[in-house]
């Protein structure tokens, strides 16, 4: 676990809080924030404490972490200033196809000339996003991802099939409180964070929307589906979000079609789903193509 993945830990369980609005002593169960942004225990635990020390929450021995003063703590720095530079390198070079799919620890310093503490540190972070994993000894193995226009426009194409039918599946509900977090998000964004965020958290943000509505399906086939899709996407996803100039016209459709969601008007809401995916995509293959010539 890396400090930097606890500081964004901490970030969203301030933004939860808020945009749920829970009062004083509303319970943070550990497990259900490690559920909710797709992350082990470790690091939510590490975040807890540390925002125990600001006064956000406090904990109660052998009961857990609870609200404390969370709207009087401002949100934990983050900022596209921060991103780390070693990270950056793998994803571009793994992009690239120039790093093999299992290789060393000490192969990784020389080549990047890191030290061990700092390569760790960092694999540790692209291991909770899930696109690498340790093998027994100093090895890794990273993850099977899309690399080519075809693959990436296929994966595409079966969102828009799975992502509109989820909406028109008999039980599908919307949860209010999780649809209260996925407005406060969005609405962040437009509100400027846009340009600041490193590129790993605006792909968390922009597919944990879209993971969070399909699992108002009530159908865990939808879901597990659409989570895969996401892990496989991620790297050829930060090739082509260097031009943010889109992501603002994103979030508008993300926050209409929310307010569809909310009013229950779903065959609106998947028709909408429907335009905004092959939307996106068109954009998209078009950043690729620019960056293929």
């Amino acid at each position: 676990m890396t400090d930097r993945l606890a500081d964004r830990v901490a970030r969203q369980i301030i933004e939860h809080v808020r945009a749920r609005a829970l009062p004083e002593g509303a319970h943070l169960a550990a497990q259900e924030l490690a559920d909710l942004f797709k992350v082990s225990r470790a690091p939510v635990t590490a975040a807890l404490r540390a925002l125990e020390q600001t006064g956000a929450v406090r904990s109660i021995p052998n009961r857990g972490f609870f609200v404390a003063a969370a709207d009087a703590v401002p949100l934990p720095p983050e900022g596209r200033d921060g991103e780390d530079d070693l990270y950056n390198a793998i994803v571009d070079q793994r992009l690239a196809e120039t790093l093999p799919d299992k290789v060393s620890e000490n192969e990784l310093m020389r080549h990047f000339g890191v030290t061990r503490a700092r390569l760790q540190r960092t694999l540790a972070q692209i291991a909770d996003e899930g696109w690498v994993e340790r093998l027994p000894g100093h090895g890794w193995q990273f993850s099977t991802t899309l690399h080519t226009a075809e693959s990436y426009e296929q994966a595409y194409r079966f969102r828009g099939m799975i992502e509109t039918q989820a909406l028109l599946q008999p039980g599908y509900k919307v949860v209010p409180e999780e649809l209260a977090r996925l407005r406060a998000e969005q609405q962040g964004l437009l509100d400027g964070t846009i340009d600041a965020l490193p590129r790993a958290r605006l792909f968390e943000l922009n597919s944990g929307f879209h993971e969070t509505i399909i699992s108002w399906s009530g159908n865990p086939f939808f879901l597990d589906s659409l989570r895969r899709i996401n892990r496989l996407r991620r790297l050829i996803e930060f090739r082509v979000t260097g031009d943010r100039s889109r992501l603002d016209q994103q979030c508008r459709e993300h926050l209409a079609l929310l307010d569809m969601l909310e009013r229950g008007d779903l065959l609106i809401a998947a028709e909408f789903m429907r335009g905004h995916l092959v939307h996106a995509l068109a954009v998209k293959e078009r950043a690729l193509q620019r960056l293929t010539e």
